[in-house]
This record gives C-alpha cells, sequence and structure tokens, in this order.
C-alpha cells in the first residue's frame, strides 16, 4: 500500500506541475490542454522508455504499476453516471425532439467509429497483411468520444479477460485520445472561423475567450464558482466523504457480486466486467433513493468533481505510462485510423445536423458535438462557446442530456465489440455496427418525417 501512496504523491506532483505549465505556456492555453494531459507527457518523459533510457529517474515497478491505475480509477467513473441523474423533461415537443435527435447522431457517430476501427484491422490484416491483435479498432471510439480517461476502460475490459495486449490497447486508446483532444480543437476552432454562410449566430474570435479560460484557474474570488451544495452536515459526515463513501460502496459490492458470480461460473454474467455491474448497482441504489425521496441528500455537482478527480488521475497515469515502443509498432494502422476518424466523424455528423436540424443551429449543434465526438465533453461545449459565449441558445441543454443518453450506453457498446471481434472476427463486428448504423438512420428519419 505504501508504494501506491508514493505513486499517487508522485502523479500528484504531475497534475501540479501539468497546471503551472499550462497557467504560462500560451500554445498550451489557446489549445486548451489540460493539466493533466500535460503532467502525463511530463510522466512519460521522465519515464523508462524516454529519459529513463539514459538515467533512472522513475523506478520501472511504478510505471508498470502505474498503467493499472486508469482500470482501476474507470470503475468508480462509470458507476457515478447513473447517480443524480434526472431525465423528466418538462417541456414542448420540439425540445424533446432536438434531444432525441441530437442522442440518434451521438450514437450514430458511436456505431461508425466502432465500425471504422474494426474495418481498418480487417483491412490491414486481410489485404496488407500486417498482423494485428484481434480487438484492434475498439480504441478509435474509446480514444475519441471517450477520451484519455476512458482509455482504462479498455485496458480494464482486455485486462479482466487475461489478453496480454492489455497495456498496448491501453495506450492505443491514450494516444488516439490525445490527437482527438488536439485536433478536435484545431479543427473545431478552423471551421468556426471559415464558417462564413451566416448561420451561425454569435460567432466571438477566439482572442476574446477569457484568459482565466485559457489559463486554467480564476484568480478573482468573487468570480470562482460554488463547488456544491453541503447536503450532510460535518457533526455526522462531510458532504465530499458521504458521496464518495456511496460511490465505492457500490464499486465494493460490484467486486463482491461479481466474484460470486464466478465462483459459481454463471455463464454470460462471468464475462462481464466489474465496471458494469457497479453502474447496473448504482442505477438500483439511485431508484431506490428517489423511491424513499433521498434526491435532496445527493449533489450532481460534488459527485460530478469526484469523478473528474479519478479521471484526472486516470489520464495523467495513462499518458505517464504509455507504452512507446509498442504502440509505434502499429504505427501505420493508427495514423489511417486517426485521419479517417477525424473526417468520417465529421462529414456524418454535420450532413446529419444540416438536414434535420435545418434553420435550427445545425452548425452550433455540429461543432459541439464533433468537439465531444473527438475529445471530451468539454471540448464540445469549449467549442460551443465560441459560437455562443453566453449560452443563450437551447444548444447546450440538449447537448448536455444527450451526452449523458449516450455516456450510459457508450461503455457497454465497446465492451460488445470487443466480445464480437473475440468471439466471430473483425469483419462480423463491422457489418453488426453498420447495420445498427443504418437503423439509426431510419429512425432519424422516421422521427423527423414530418419536418418540412
Amino acid at each position: 500500500m505504501e508504494l501506491y501512496f508514493k505513486i499517487f504523491c508522485y502523479l500528484s506532483f504531475l497534475l501540479i506541475l501539468g497546471t503551472v505549465v499550462r497557467g504560462k505556456i500560451k500554445i498550451f492555453q489557446n489549445l486548451f490542454i489540460p493539466a493533466s494531459v500535460i503532467g502525463g507527457f511530463i510522466g512519460l518523459i521522465l519515464g523508462p522508455e524516454l529519459l529513463g533510457q539514459y538515467v533512472q529517474i522513475i523506478p520501472t515497478l511504478w510505471t508498470k504499476e502505474i498503467s493499472k491505475i486508469p482500470g482501476i480509477l474507470i470503475i468508480p467513473v462509470i458507476a457515478a453516471i447513473p447517480l443524480g441523474m434526472d431525465f423528466n423533461i418538462k417541456e414542448r415537443k420540439n425540445k424533446i425532439k432536438d434531444i432525441v435527435n441530437t442522442t440518434i447522431i451521438l450514437y450514430i457517430v458511436t456505431f461508425i467509429q466502432l465500425a471504422l476501427g474494426y474495418l481498418i484491422n480487417f483491412i490491414f490484416t486481410k489485404y496488407l497483411k500486417v498482423s494485428l491483435y484481434t480487438t484492434f479498432g475498439a480504441e478509435l471510439n474509446t480514444g475519441f468520444a471517450g477520451g484519455h480517461g476512458t482509455a482504462g476502460l479498455i485496458g480494464r475490459v482486455l485486462k479482466d479477460m487475461q489478453l496480454n495486449y492489455w497495456n498496448i490497447s491501453q495506450g492505443i486508446a491514450t494516444t488516439i485520445a490525445t490527437f482527438g483532444l488536439i485536433g478536435g480543437i484545431i479543427i473545431g476552432i478552423i471551421l468556426i472561423n471559415c464558417n462564413k454562410k451566416g448561420n451561425t449566430s454569435r460567432i466571438k474570435a477566439t482572442k476574446h475567450i477569457p484568459l482565466d479560460l485559457k489559463q486554467g484557474f480564476i484568480k478573482t474570488i468573487d468570480k470562482q464558482p460554488v463547488f456544491g451544495r453541503e447536503t450532510t452536515l460535518p457533526s455526522s459526515i462531510d458532504t465530499l466523504a458521504f458521496h464518495l463513501g456511496i460511490i465505492l460502496s457500490v464499486c465494493g459490492l460490484a467486486y463482491i457480486i461479481l466474484d460470486l458470480i464466478k465462483k459459481f461460473k454463471i455463464p454470460v454474467l462471468s464475462s462481464l466486467s466489474v465496471w458494469a455491474f457497479s453502474m447496473i448497482i448504482m442505477f438500483i441504489v439511485w431508484k431506490f433513493m428517489k423511491k424513499k425521496s433521498l434526491q435532496w441528500i445527493i449533489d450532481t455537482k460534488i459527485k460530478g468533481k469526484i469523478s473528474a478527480v479519478f479521471t484526472e488521475f486516470a489520464v495523467v497515469s495513462a499518458i505517464s505510462s504509455l507504452p512507446l515502443k509498442a504502440v509505434f509498432t502499429y504505427l501505420y494502422p493508427l495514423i489511417v485510423m486517426i485521419i479517417c476518424g477525424f473526417f468520417i466523424t465529421w462529414w456524418i455528423i454535420n450532413t446529419l445536423c444540416k438536414k434535420y436540424f435545418s434553420n435550427n443551429y445545425s452548425f452550433e449543434r455540429a461543432i459541439s458535438m464533433m468537439g465531444t465526438s473527438f475529445g471530451v465533453f468539454f471540448t464540445g461545449i469549449l467549442l460551443l462557446r465560441i459560437c455562443d459565449p453566453e449560452f443563450k441558445l437551447p444548444v447546450l441543454s440538449d447537448y448536455s442530456i444527450a451526452f449523458s443518453l449516450t455516456a450510459l450506453i457508450g461503455p457497454i457498446l465497446i465492451l460488445s465489440s470487443i466480445n464480437l471481434s473475440l468471439k466471430y472476427d473483425p469483419l462480423t463486428t463491422v457489418v453488426i455496427f453498420i447495420f445498427l448504423t443504418i437503423i439509426s438512420i431510419l429512425l432519424l428519419a422516421y422521427i423527423n418525417r414530418n419536418q418540412n
């Protein structure tokens, strides 16, 4: 345990160092690179694959243990998703329709990215005779739409399946997430600046983005946002500890249930990962709490902050333990996957938004969805903020709810794609996800059949 404490102290130092670097170097500010990503790359430089070849700064054992951390921390992140969720939309029919349209488009992007990843696997393996591991391809959606934090998910899944290339796959997903985060911001800003058709309502030059947002901290105390509601009193239990207790208790229960399932060798369920059980249990817990009218004791802001803490450490650990040599072994298919992923993802989103959000802020909706589909939720918000600085448009609320709905099923789809590729082959996985894409497009057309 002392080893892991030392490791987390080291990762904490990398996070602080990343924050300082982000606050001082303008290129990182203009690209909005998170401190955890910067700190992760500093850790990678200090690690055994770079400077470590000449002078040992970080023990090799540390790097091996650090590589396991993203797969562990992704469990409470996913477990926390259902807690505090509220999808009651008491608004007009058109509002619900916009949310449904946005949700379906995000699902289509997920299906397309998974299909594309496995298609590249099939082409390189079958026709170019490049040796790839069976599940190569799932990393595209994991890295792009999932981000650095979710890279630990694919590592966890493959490790639970006792596949020895789990660390390589996690590294490839982390690499894709890095390109997606930076590329998504750059491409988004270029698209915004090139948009001269007048269909964006409030384009604002990127140079006018507040300095605080670029640097990553708020100096003015009065402008600093409130952390969250204190739903419990310190005389009983700290609010943060209470929320953390619920999340980790559910994770612990998930471990117990999974161990029992594996002990009795229950078919199908035995193949599921612990994060899947933790999310299911949290759904049950949250439904019970709502039934007992206990919603007041959960603050989604505090829950979000806890998830954010786990994610920050997952990101910095995933990048700092990136297996560079192994990742470079798959350089050519990786490059093809990233480039095709950029072009096809934007084309799908832009085409569908123009068709189903005509005269309804189609560009703003497309740019926010693109940001999320290449990077993380914040990337989408950042690009939307450039178009709509005061968030006066209905885009943010529709996009936020749709993203939450997608986040619930996204990890399950990644797990399904991995199982399909292992049980059958990459091409079968491609066919299934193309089929799901077609069904989703038909559903989208049916919902909007009366649209003028």
